[in-house]
């Protein structure tokens, strides 16, 4: 007779919005109007039309039109669509067209960068499964029929079949179980997987089938699962990133200077020149030529390429074009362990005798359980432990087929131990010695089962499990093993077993997952073996296992490192499992910070001990955010790497939200950087791009603030002390144009080297310092051009000497910009290396149309004439001079 197993456990109840309190499988089918042979193709269709597709309610892309009208509410663009406004008001046209363009060109980049990320995060969707196996009938009559749907056309009450490696498509109820464990790390944080082997259980959507097979009833679909459930519909605003913080307060600053500015203009010329509302246009040239015109263009050119270069090498999708910037000002990532980490696999570590002694005899003892409970029971697949088990004991050259089988009892629910009965050749004492005498009888159904035809060998029972349990059914601790036999063992009595425990427990405390295995000799039985039979055993050892890390983790982590981003744990495991995996990992642990300390530190506290500590364990979600949010209060830039439900709360707290491309949906639609590929190096050089995006954000700033700023001091100097304006605002229009235009070149500078390694931020206090000390250089080139000026033109008052004035300005501007974006590009001396082709060429181009647009045809056109060959001469040593004081200046600023 086979070894019996226990009977089934009554049906389970479960709670929740797809079940009431209480109500069993068969109560679940009948609510739902539905029964085992599942739902009819009429009646399916119905529910269809009823409930809807079964898909995830996520994030809709905005349709580009939206992304669009949004992209309107950058603080740049809103100040450029104001002094459009105030242009077109004036009938200034040529000004309010050129700023429409403009903000045109900023706002579609952006919403088909945004909109391309989208897309990309879609066709995610596609790697994951789409099909469910599903029983159902083509009519009323009719006999059931098995087949592969797509899994948004499943409804409620249709009858789902589960095999290994399948992702549960709905939340099911469970009719009929064999074996069944499924893994919810993704939903709960745990790594180890859950057994689901009473009918009438929960299997929830977003869990994944390890082993076993299983029969399910769909209870929830759509919006109405726990999963969809998980994301709480009010979310409320989001907190600004580092991103929006450094743009507003730049913008801010600005527009303040543009309403101190503009007042300022018309007062002057009022009080010392006499002049009216004449002065207006020119008032608005000046703000427009404070202001970057070109920084959304610039900002959304920088990021989309960053953005793109991701993309393309099918690395890394960012979402959220600000997030690469924010991606790149990160100092502190928090990840979670499970999936990211490790990847959800055991694998064996260590084997060791009741006194901590390695011993490859309890490996092997193990693997004969692992083995035979696979077969026996009639498991479809080994679970992760098991196969681990097996894996080693093969790698070591014993084989756990070296004996037969007879019977097996697998684990189950309530159930944290497996046994096998096997059979020895050759037959061994508890000794390891062989057998002498008459061998027992051997009963009918053993002989079946082994397909022996007499009994031939000894009889072990091996059990292993849950150290407390297997302990509690021990009486006998093994003196020593050879591995050939069971231990023969000696009495223990309490201080034993606690002594036993303690080991146990210490091995679980250095991270690893403990097995204990017993065994024990029997006789054969006339009757059916039984859990009863587990009992009077014999301690042979312990087995630990640990988590399989993932292949780049290590590499990604020592990047991250070097590139100053400070790396913390945030997990559910055991505090030692957490910190063993650290440690492998390369990772100083330092002493775990477990939830019941976060719960008892107020936010100021945990704010300390958050900045000190590198793992936090037992967390539950509300822990991982509270964690992140006690981070970004301490003023880091925090991101978050997680890829299960109970990662949604953190991934939303922390500045940039990362998810893995095998994450759970909802993750995925939370993130704002979605991991493309499993290589978490991918993480490190999105970091690096997004870095090298914001210095070239930042050198766009530092070069054209600094010069704008040292063009407004001159021009309101000149406006004061000429009697004529010192440009017409069409002239200031088009110089702004120009040099606006060259600098898109700097998205395609190289960086600086040392851009990589540390966090990069939009600074907006270190931004105007530095563009009060630049733009006062620039301001002293101007005045310098000014005299120049005065001894090469006789009549600057008349009107050929005005149009010579202003081309001469105009053609000094421009060189002293091209100037500016070669020495002061990415914060690098000009020396330092050879400025790329695009910078190159688009400096050259400026200083072309600097020299020949006043010559030009269109030079009279915008109020320009030719300018005598002395004012060349002059202003190259001017140039000269400008060019050393930048260099030395910068490099003051540098060191």
């Amino acid at each position: 007779m086979a070894w019996a197993p226990d009977r089934p456990a009554a049906p389970g109840r479960a709670t929740g919005r797809n079940g009431a309190t209480g109500t069993t499988a068969l109560e679940v089918l009948r609510a739902l109007e539905s029964g085992p042979r599942g739902l009819t193709e009429a009646e399916a269709d119905a529910r269809l039309a009823r409930h809807g597709e079964n898909a995830f309610p996520g994030r809709r892309p905005d349709p580009w039109p939206r992304r669009f009208a949004r992209s309107l509410r950058d603080p740049f663009t809103a100040v450029l669509l104001s002094l459009g406004l105030v242009s077109a008001a004036l009938a200034a046209w040529g000004t309010a067209c050129v700023i429409a363009v403009l903000v045109t060109v900023s706002c579609v980049l952006r919403a088909t960068g945004e909109h391309r990320a989208d897309r990309s995060a879609a066709a995610l969707r596609e790697l994951v499964a789409t099909t469910a196996t599903v029983r159902r009938r083509p009519a009323e009559p009719d006999a059931p029929v098995t087949r592969e749907l797509p899994v948004e056309q499943l409804v409620p009450g249709d009858v789902v079949l589960l095999a290994p490696g399948d992702l549960v498509p709905a939340d099911l109820r469970l009719l009929r179980t064999t074996g069944l464990t499924v893994h919810e790390a993704a939903l709960t944080g745990e790594s180890a997987p859950a057994a689901k082997g009473t009918a009438g259980d929960l299997c929830l959507q977003g869990s994944s089938v390890v082993s076993g097979s299983a029969t399910g009833v769909v209870v929830a679909t759509g919006a109405d699962t726990v999963l969809s459930g998980a994301l709480p519909q009010d979310r409320g605003p989001r907190l600004p990133g580092p991103f929006d913080r450094s743009v507003n307060g730049i913008a801010w600053t600005l527009v303040r200077f543009m309403l101190l500015t503009a007042p300022l203009v018309l007062v002057a010329s009022a009080l010392l020149r006499g002049r009216g509302l004449e002065t207006l246009p020119f008032a608005v040239a000046v703000a427009v030529g404070l202001t970057p015109e070109m920084l959304p263009v610039v900002v959304t050119t920088a990021l989309a390429r960053g953005a793109a270069l991701l993309a393309r090498g099918g690395e890394v999708i960012v979402r959220r074009l600000p997030a690469l910037h924010d991606l790149g000002a990160v100092d502190v990532l928090c990840v979670d362990k499970t999936g990211t980490l490790t990847q959800d696999r055991p694998v064996f570590d260590r084997a060791v005798d009741p006194e901590g002694r390695d011993d490859p005899a309890v490996l092997h003892w193990a693997a004969v359980a692992a083995l035979w409970a696979l077969h026996l029971a009639e498991l479809p697949a080994p679970d992760a432990l098991d196969e681990a088990l097996l894996d080693a004991d093969e790698e070591r050259g014993s084989g756990a087929d070296g004996v037969e089988g007879v019977a097996a009892l697998p684990c189950g629910p309530g159930r944290r131990i497996a046994s096998a009965l096997v059979r020895v050749p050759g037959g061994y004492a508890p000794g390891g010695c062989e057998t002498s005498g008459p061998e027992p009888a051997l009963p009918g159904n053993v002989r079946m089962l082994t397909g022996a035809r007499g009994p031939v060998g000894t009889y072990v029972l091996v059990v292993k499990g849950a150290a407390e349990d297997v302990l509690e059914r021990c009486t006998r601790v093994a003196d020593g093993a050879d591995g050939s036999g069971p231990a023969s063992g000696r009495p223990f009595g309490p201080e034993d077993r606690a002594r036993l425990a303690a080991r146990a427990d210490a091995l679980a405390e250095s991270g690893l997952r403990v097995l204990a295995v017993a065994v024990a000799e029997r006789p054969a039985s006339t009757g059916p073996y039984a859990p009863e039979d587990e009992r009077e055993l014999t301690l042979a050892g312990f087995v630990g296992l640990r988590d399989a890390l993932a292949p780049t983790a290590a590499e990604a982590l020592t990047v991250l490192a070097g590139r100053g981003v400070a790396v913390k744990v945030l997990t559910g495991d055991h505090p030692g499992t957490a910190a063993r995996a650290c440690r492998e990992l390369g990772l100083d642990p330092g002493e775990p910070l477990t939830a019941a300390r976060i719960d008892a530190a107020g936010d100021a506290e945990l704010a300390r001990l958050a900045a000190r500590t590198t793992v936090f364990a037992r967390c539950a979600p509300e822990h991982k955010a509270r964690v992140v949010h006690a981070l970004r209060t301490a003023g880091h830039t925090t991101g978050f790497l997680g890829d299960g439900v109970n990662d949604l709360a953190a991934l939303r707290a922390a500045d940039v939200g990362i998810c893995p491309r095998d994450g759970v949906p909802v993750a995925r639609e939370a993130a704002d950087v979605v991991l493309a590929s499993k290589d978490l190096t991918a993480l490190g050089r999105a970091v690096a791009t997004g870095r090298r995006s914001t210095g070239h954000i930042a050198a766009y700033l530092r070069i054209t603030l600094s010069s704008n700023l040292g063009n407004v001091i001159a021009m309101l100097t000149a406006g004061l002390l000429l009697p004529f304006l010192p440009m017409l605002p069409a002239q200031v229009l088009v110089q702004n144009l120009c040099f606006d235009a060259a600098q898109l070149s700097l998205a395609y500078d190289h960086p600086a080297a040392t851009v990589h390694e540390r966090p990069t931020v939009l600074r907006p206090r270190a931004l105007f310092r530095f563009m009060t000390a630049f733009g006062l250089l620039n301001a002293a080139a101007d005045l310098a051009t000014f005299g120049v000026l005065a001894l090469t033109l006789r009549s600057a008052g008349s009107t050929g000497g005005q149009a010579a004035f202003h081309a001469g300005w105009f053609t000094e501007n421009l060189l002293t910009q091209a100037l500016v974006m070669l020495l002061l590009r990415a914060g690098r001396d000009a020396a330092e290396r050879r400025a790329p082709l695009p910078v190159r060429l688009a400096t050259t181009g400026l200083a072309v149309v600097g020299l020949l647009l006043p010559l030009s045809p269109l030079g009279p056109a915008l109020g320009m004439t030719a300018l005598p060959p002395l004012y060349y001469g002059l202003m190259a040593v001017v140039l000269s001079l400008y060019g050393t004081a930048l260099a030395v200046a910068r490099k003051k600023a540098r060191t």
